[in-house]
């Protein structure tokens, strides 16, 4: 049926419960939409159209199909998280077929959702882009110029090929992909989510479940349905009191585009004209907080590669030089144990000592850069919030005609906020 495919998550899933649709008609919008535009666009490396069908067909014969919250909604779901039956990638060939279904997806099946396939990743997850097989080029968002790079859920979603999308964010993974396509990318608070295989952390605690959509409605929805918290009505949940904003770069280095310096300015005029205070003021960034996020994901790159037996002669030269450091930091004990709690303690404490509900500042510091043939431009104000474990929020700040992203952190639970803040930015 027209109009499934691209459509928010919020609407299909009314659609679907109204009658107006049936799932088996959204997985054959969404796979024809797939079928025409991934091969230039490349986020998926695992499409079961015929098992896709089967899983529609069942919603739909569901009895308490009115009910589901994300009735028929297609997820997209990254390459390490197990499907039954399916062999798990990690952006790595080969490997063996999973026996059950992750948490994650069984949660989204439970509310609904139907799981189109899985979407590539870099080796081991190492980079914020997602490259796609030798030769065949980098995904891009063909809504956007070429030359922006993108995470494949990312670009999933902002082709039009699924609706939601889950991600790997250890650094801001997702959420640079969904600045860079146009999308709400949400990164929850540590420990908020189930991670991949049951793991209780993942790169010493950076690594989250991220979260990928086209609004701040569809993105509550979906973390609803994966974490059991009951949200509802966004605009009920209210907007911040006081927010702060701040350009500074949390790893003290990097030129800050004007259009993203531009942004946060604009989402501090959206707030005034809401009542909101806004307050301008840096935050308490230590110094060393880049070292130290950096050796965590080294290490945690090394650990990882270790715990699947992985050849690291097989692996990219990155990569492997990744793993190499990695488990040099390990031998060398280089990571701090109280840093992460330090560091979350100090920004919690900043922001209940300036009554802050919400930090506002830069999603990140320039456009996209090419990707081919080139190395992305250093963007250093997303991995803060993964050391520190609070929840963060990417948003595109609509202005007119202009959209550039911003992004919302919070104190630990306060995802909800989060997502209301963004709705409120999402219209100009």
């Amino acid at each position: 049926m027209s109009g499934l495919a691209g459509a928010d998550a919020a609407t299909i899933a009314a659609r679907v419960r109204d009658g107006d649709a049936t799932a088996a008609d959204v997985v054959d919008a969404h796979l024809t939409r797939i079928d025409a535009v991934d091969n230039r666009v490349g986020a998926f490396c695992v499409v079961d159209p015929q098992r896709v069908r089967a899983e529609a067909t069942g919603i739909d014969a569901r009895s308490d199909r009115f009910a589901l919250p994300l009735a028929g909604v297609p997820v997209a779901v990254e390459d390490d998280v197990a499907l039954a039956g399916v062999p798990t990638g990690h952006g790595l060939p080969g490997g063996e077929a999973a026996l059950r279904d992750d948490a994650l997806v069984r949660r989204l099946r439970a509310a609904g959702a139907i799981v189109l396939g899985r979407t590539r990743t870099a080796e081991l997850g190492v980079c914020g882009f997602t490259r796609m097989a030798p030769g065949a080029g980098d995904p891009v968002d063909i809504a956007l110029p070429a030359s922006n790079p993108c995470g494949a859920g990312a670009a999933a979603v902002a082709a039009g090929m699924t609706a939601l999308a889950l991600g790997r964010d250890g650094g801001g993974s997702v959420r640079l992909a969904a600045a860079w396509c146009g999308q709400v990318g949400l990164k929850p608070g540590h420990g908020t989510l189930p991670l991949p295989g049951g793991a209780e952390e993942r790169w010493f605690g950076l690594a989250e479940t991220g979260l990928v959509a086209r609004t701040a409605t569809d993105v509550a929805l979906l973390f609803e349905a994966l974490s059991g918290t009951v949200i509802g009505d966004l605009a009920a949940v209210g907007i911040p009191r006081r927010v702060v904003f701040s350009t500074a770069s949390p790893a003290g280095r990097g030129r800050l585009d004007p259009a993203h310096h531009d942004a946060v300015r604009k989402a501090v005029r959206r707030f005034t004209e809401l009542g909101v205070q806004t307050v301008d003021a840096d935050p308490p960034y230590p110094t060393g907080l880049e070292r130290e996020w950096t050796r965590r994901w080294r290490a945690g790159v090394a650990q990882e590669a270790a715990d699947l037996g992985v050849d690291t002669a097989a692996l990219g030269r990155r990569t492997s030089a990744v793993v190499r450091r990695g488990r040099r930091d390990l031998r060398r004990e280089r990571l701090v144990p109280g840093t992460v709690h330090t560091w979350r303690d100090r920004m919690a404490g900043w922001l209940d000592g300036g009554r802050y509900d919400v930090l506002v500042l830069p999603a990140v510091g320039s456009r996209a850069p090419a990707m081919r043939g080139s190395r992305p431009v250093p963007v250093p104000y997303t991995q803060a919030w993964n050391l520190a474990g609070l929840p963060a929020l990417v948003v595109p700040v609509r202005w007119g005609a202009a959209r550039v992203p911003v992004q919302l952190v919070g104190r630990p639970g306060s995802e909800p906020l989060l997502m209301a803040t963004a709705a409120c930015l999402e219209t100009p």
